[in-house]
């Protein structure tokens, strides 16, 4: 079921407010889907799903390599008969404040905080679509 991502129902919003692993799934340069497990944080106020990982990942590279025009992903996490996936446009962010502000938001939804990583950045998504059954 479809459903605003900027204005999800509270339903969908708490499903994505519990700790659950995700998967992001990238293009790869020749259009098959690589598909990792990760964290991943909802904020729909702005529009936004994040992902912090190492700047030398495989998916950094498949969203750097789609250009300036970002990369088209989607991220999806399932528990039982519950789902939910955002689709978007990703970019990599590299700003101190922005890196600090998706860890944050990662501590708060995954109870931990990471490690300092002086190689973290964001896979920033300006989200574009989103659906599930929450």
């Amino acid at each position: 079921m479809a459903t605003d991502p900027r204005n999800p129902t509270d339903s969908y919003l708490s499903f994505w407010r519990e700790y659950h692993m995700c998967t992001l799934t990238t293009p790869r340069p020749d259009g098959t889907p690589h598909v990792v497990a990760v964290g991943v944080t909802y904020d729909p106020e702005r529009g936004l799903a994040r992902v912090i990982t190492n700047k030398n990942s495989r998916k950094v590279a498949h969203v750097l390599a789609a250009g300036a025009e970002g990369a088209r992903v989607a991220v999806c996490q399932v528990d039982k008969g519950r789902w939910a996936t955002l689709e978007g446009v990703a970019r990599i962010r590299t700003e101190e404040a922005e890196v600090a502000d998706a860890v944050a938001r990662y501590a708060e939804r995954y109870g931990r905080t990471p490690t300092p990583n002086p190689d973290r950045v964001v896979i920033e998504i300006a989200l574009t679509r989103a659906m599930g059954r929450a």
